[in-house]
């Protein structure tokens, strides 16, 4: 099992955390984002920097395996990554399958056509200890039920 970060726009302290699990657990980490970002390294984690013109998205859905780990914010890349029968979390604990995904996928189309209509509010949500604290749980919860398999 490898654990794939979306690592563009996750914030610095999911990054620490699942860095710090990796070390505990010996689990593999991906990072993968279009430019360098800061993270705990270790002899668990690595991280890619995508080519020009490719996106971390691709990378992350062209090397992942079923029952792998993802994290990411971004919704289509979710439903990639459910569709290869990966595990997906976001950064706020959320956990996406194959239920749950369609209606993210409508209410992200729905609040696109709200913003290009110039009716929709801010994307923009705040993220603090509750939402990492969710996360920490959720992502320690999806690990050990990945490592029992």
């Amino acid at each position: 099992m490898i654990i794939w970060l979306d690592a563009d726009s996750l914030p610095g302290k999911v990054r620490d955390i699942v860095s710090r699990a990796a070390e505990r657990e010996e689990v593999s980490v991906v990072f993968a984002a279009n430019k360098e970002i800061p993270h705990i390294k270790n002899e668990f984690t690595s991280f890619v920097v995508v080519e020009a013109g490719r996106t971390a998205d691709d990378y992350i859905a062209d090397n992942i395996m079923p029952y792998d780990l993802a994290i990411t914010r971004d919704i289509p890349l979710a439903a990639r990554l459910i569709e290869q029968e990966a595990i997906v979390i976001n950064d706020r604990g959320d956990r996406f399958d194959r239920d749950t995904i369609r209606e993210r996928l409508s209410q992200r189309d729905w609040n696109l056509a709200l913003k290009d209509a110039g009716v929709g509010g801010s994307s923009r949500r705040s993220y603090g200890s509750g939402e990492l604290k969710k996360f920490s749980d959720r992502f320690d919860r999806e690990l050990q039920r990945l490592l029992r398999l």
